[in-house]
């Protein structure tokens, strides 16, 4: 598949790049510094800004699928209105866990031990999650990670969920950036959550 990655200078960016190279896609990553962007077979950096609308369409065009691993500075509207544009009708996000429920079925982000100097941010992950749930023309997946995702090895097995937390026997919820890219470019592969939030950790 002809993919393009937005944020592909970004530590998620970067990885899940990599990972789709290395199974025989095509990328180009976008980035506004593609200095910054992995340089790898099958990977061709290119300067842009996701906020342009009209550029971003210009640079998706013919691609079979838009992967965004960019900061909630930008909106779903934006994004969505380019793939539109674009004539794109797939896309895959990289969000954020604090809308993941815990074992006591509350949000994250809801939870006394979820840091308030956080919220802020986190919320711009969840209002991005709920501006896609009404979008009926592209095909979206959005990808909520473990809550702590580090730099470290290439495992290559973790378990999946839809919108529950998963710990491991010590209550940890965590992947490496490497494993996360996997889960990624898998359910790019696979399309197994159409219009739908899926999450992954060991």
């Amino acid at each position: 598949m002809k993919i393009a990655v937005l944020g592909a200078s970004g530590r998620a960016g970067s990885e899940i790049s990599k990972e789709a190279a290395a199974r025989g896609h095509t990328v180009t990553g976008i980035a506004r510094s593609p200095e910054k962007i992995p340089a790898a077979d099958g990977i061709t950096a290119v300067a842009g800004d996701a906020s342009d609308t009209t550029k971003l369409a210009d640079l998706v065009a013919g691609h079979d699928a838009v992967i965004s691993a960019l900061h909630f500075d930008v909106s779903a509207d934006q994004i969505l209105s380019a793939l539109r544009q674009a004539g794109v009708n797939r896309l895959l996000v990289t969000g954020g866990a604090a809308s993941l429920k815990n074992a006591s079925g509350e949000r994250l982000i809801d939870s006394p031990e979820f840091p308030a100097d956080w919220k802020p941010a986190a919320m711009g992950g969840i209002n991005f999650l709920a501006d896609l749930k009404s979008e009926t023309e592209v095909d979206w997946t959005f990808f909520s990670p473990a809550a702590f995702i580090f730099e470290g090895p290439r495992v290559g097995t973790f378990r999946t969920d839809t919108d529950n937390l998963i710990t491991d026997d010590e209550g940890n919820s965590k992947i490496s950036f490497a494993d996360y890219a996997i889960a990624m470019v898998d359910e790019l592969e696979q399309h197994n959550h159409s219009r739908a939030r899926f999450t992954a950790a060991y």
